[in-house]
């Protein structure tokens, strides 16, 4: 069989297609501020995992910043999140260091996903180590720049969301602040199966969480997906911010407001002097989605929501907290 080469053309549109326009991290130096893409020696089934890493641009070697963890959604990429959330343009503001992981088993950089215990697909099936994973991207990042130990945070969407619940209760002691969106603590994978519960964090770790009334992958309520059909059943949102307002130690009756003309209910446990507070907002009318301005940018100039920038808000709290 005669074996055609793969013009060079195909394989640079390919890797733009994957990564964007991120660069390789060099292995020495101070890079210059932007994105990076970072190959890791670990593999699964042959495949060297990867993040990126987004340098701001008033970083300055040997002054310690914060250091932000994104995880995007199952088959999502590392490059699509940091596009939909917008958090290298508030990096670039405020000053912080973002990586964004790859989940495993991608073809062409697609279809990756995570282990976050409960779910999600082949990573979960075939128990994927992505708390060691993120265990050796924060260590990487660590020795790179000049991080703060004591303010590393970490943000997922989705089944991204999901594993930020899990490693942030299996690494309390590392992440200073936490955020979840369209994500459910727990599931089972089916009504026959038995229910996977995170393990209880050692140390309350502060919680921010969006989730929209109208998502049909993770539903709100809980319980099967109307969307994907399948067997897997989610704890509710309610459920899930209870257990983690329980794992706080928080014994308060949550403070209650209605923002953008009613869309959104916003709840505020707080805990001791707020270093364990856990806030939910639920959206209504709002379905499986970012709720960053990449979307809400572009609804009608009079919606309630528009210009509504969840990743925003989500760094104004986390900002507040650090490991002690």
């Amino acid at each position: 069989m005669r074996l055609f080469p793969i013009p060079l053309t195909l394989v640079l549109i390919v890797a733009v297609i994957i990564f964007g326009c991120a660069m390789t991290l060099s292995k020495s130096g101070v890079p210059e501020p932007g994105t990076y893409i970072k190959k890791m020696p670990l593999r699964v089934y042959g495949v060297r995992r990867s993040y990126l890493v987004h340098v701001p641009k008033q970083y300055t070697h040997g002054i310690s910043v914060p250091l932000l963890i994104v995880l995007h959604g199952a088959f999502g990429t590392a490059k699509e999140v940091e596009k939909l959330s917008g958090f290298s343009e508030l990096s670039d503001r405020e000053t912080f260091i973002v990586a964004y992981p790859n989940g495993a088993f991608g073809i062409l950089g697609f279809l990756q996903h995570w282990n976050a215990g409960h779910c999600c697909g082949k990573a979960a099936s075939d128990n994927i180590d992505d708390i060691g994973f993120l265990d050796r991207v924060i260590a990487d990042v660590q020795e790179r720049f000049t991080i703060n130990s004591n303010r590393v945070y970490m943000a997922g969407f989705s089944n991204g969301g999901m594993l930020a619940y899990r490693y942030a209760a299996e690494r309390s002691h590392t992440i200073a602040a936490l955020s979840t969106v369209s994500a459910s603590l727990n599931s089972r994978v089916s009504e026959n199966s038995p229910l996977y519960r995170l393990t209880p964090p050692e140390h309350p770790v502060p919680l921010i969480s969006f989730h929209g009334k109208d998502d049909l992958k993770v539903p709100y309520g809980g319980g099967k997906s109307p969307l994907k059909r399948g067997p897997r059943e989610y704890f509710s949102v309610e459920q899930s911010i209870g257990l983690w307002v329980d794992y706080n130690k928080i014994q308060v009756v949550p403070h209650t407001e209605l923002l953008y003309n009613g869309l959104i209910t916003k709840k505020t446990w707080a805990g001791h002097n707020n270093t364990n507070s856990v806030v939910l907002y639920s959206i209504e009318e709002w379905k499986h989605i970012w709720p960053s301005k990449y979307f809400t940018g572009t609804l009608d100039r009079n919606h309630p929501l528009r210009g509504f920038d969840a990743p925003e808000i989500i760094w104004q709290f986390l900002r507040q907290h650090k490991r002690s």
